[in-house]
């Protein structure tokens, strides 16, 4: 089992910038990718950014590509999500998420891939 803690959730103005943190614990040797997915009020929750443990190709949703940098740091367990130039619809609830399946690239984004969340961070941008 995996356990999967974030932390640096919080409110900012439109164009600010907020770093969401994941750390896992328990059996990490498992996980073969991590990512953030998020999940605004009446919305489906969507991938925002991912990239596998074991390498350092990162993905991300279109909406989200060269404001957001995933990175993840193995020594520590743990992935980060940067998020700069923040707008208003990037309001929502942030999710770690994690998975010990092996995972194509092109769903590497789809939830139902993923096998062990977090509780979630909120975010909330203001215009």
């Amino acid at each position: 089992q995996v356990q999967l803690v974030e932390s640096g959730g919080g409110s900012v103005q439109a164009g600010g910038s907020l770093k969401l943190s994941c750390t896992a614990s328990g059996y990490t040797s498992s996980l073969y990718a991590m990512g953030w997915f998020r999940q605004a009020p009446g919305e489906e929750r969507e991938g925002v950014a991912a990239t596998y443990t074991g390498g350092s190709t990162t993905y991300y949703a279109d909406s989200v590509k060269g404001r957001f940098t995933i990175d993840h740091d193995n020594a520590k367990n743990t992935v980060y999500l940067q998020m700069n130039s923040l707008k208003p619809e990037d309001t929502a609830m942030y999710y770690c998420a994690a998975t010990s399946r092996t995972t194509w690239k092109w769903d590497v984004l789809r939830e139902d891939h993923y096998n062990y969340w977090g509780l979630g961070a909120q975010v909330t941008v203001s215009s």
